[in-house]
């Protein structure tokens, strides 16, 4: 879930979470299976996280879907099979203590989650900063609110715009940047849709350098969500909980995702209802208890697409 906290603290988090986090270029021969669980480097025996085994089976051309249900046994045979005719010579593994938890050709070079904070605090962004954080062993996304562009729409409804960044050390995400908006009254994250946005691919060791323009770029967009937020207000809705449920399908909300919008929805809806209020409960969503990071990016970014809708 998203949480406002410091830019100390985020930093205290990122590096409690990476401290036993390292990489290593492994030669194929090297590697054997023991079902999808368990990788072999030699003779060290290695668990595989989720994520890295959806890797596995997607680098090995075998389909996910039907490795996870076959029997260890068949597993290793498949693996096994289909490693033998690997084109690499070596796999880029990133671990976390003894856990394999990415696996990647050697031409995959991530950007670790320390290099992005290192490279904000080169930019001015102090450690009493307040930032909103979502962060986990596999996704990482921070907001950084302009309170000098503060803005007021409705009923003296403060509304605060800005930055976030988000990344994942292990695929799950390319590092982005893209507007953001803050809703002060209850904290709600929006991360808005805009024309200008940045996603770069882990091949890129330039991708932190155009920092500073990127960011620019994207807060040169920033005065558009004023008119967008204001005619949200606007727009009523007739049936919200059917637009919801639309949404819900249009997004393909996830289980965990859908049931964060159901716990949101009776606390952002009014009656009459208005599309300001079904964006805020995609915003609201993504503080849900037990939520992960990644899932409660996805929501602050689903509630600035159905922003971004309105006209």
């Amino acid at each position: 879930m998203q949480t406002m906290t410091t830019m100390e603290n985020a930093w205290n988090r990122v590096s409690e979470l990476s401290q036993n986090c390292f990489d290593d270029l492994v030669p194929v021969k090297d590697i054997r299976f023991e079902g999808i669980d368990n990788m072999f480097i030699g003779e060290e025996r290695h668990p595989v996280r989720t994520t890295a085994q959806r890797q596995i089976a997607t680098r090995l051309g075998v389909p996910y879907s039907y490795l996870s249900k076959c029997d260890a046994d068949l597993q290793t045979e498949n693996l096994g099979y289909w490693l033998a005719r690997e084109k690499n010579d070596e796999f880029f593994v990133r671990f976390d203590g003894t856990e394999v938890r990415a696996l990647f050709t050697p031409r995959y070079q991530p950007v670790d989650n320390i290099r992005v904070m290192e490279r904000l605090e080169q930019m001015g962004f102090g450690p009493d900063m307040k930032i909103q954080l979502a962060l986990d062993a596999e996704f990482f996304s921070l907001s950084i609110p302009d309170h000098e562009k503060t803005f007021v729409v409705g009923n003296d409804d403060k509304l605060t715009p800005g930055i976030t960044v988000c990344n994942s050390e292990v695929g799950r995400a390319a590092l982005s940047i893209a507007a953001f908006v803050l809703r002060l009254v209850c904290t709600n994250g929006l991360i808005a849709k805009t024309a200008v946005s940045a996603s770069y691919r882990h091949i890129s060791a330039k991708v932190m350098e155009v920092f500073p323009e990127t960011f620019q770029q994207v807060a040169g967009e920033l005065d558009v969500q004023q008119t967008r937020f204001r005619l949200s207000m606007e727009s009523q809705v007739e049936n919200p909980s059917n637009t919801i449920h639309s949404f819900n399908r249009q997004f393909q909300l996830a289980d965990p995702e859908i049931q964060a919008v159901d716990w949101a929805y009776p606390q952002e809806m009014e009656n009459p209802a208005t599309m300001f209020n079904v964006v805020n409960t995609y915003t609201k969503a993504s503080q849900a208890p037990g939520l992960n990071a990644e899932a409660s990016h996805r929501l602050g970014r689903v509630g600035g697409a159905i922003l971004g809708m309105v006209k």
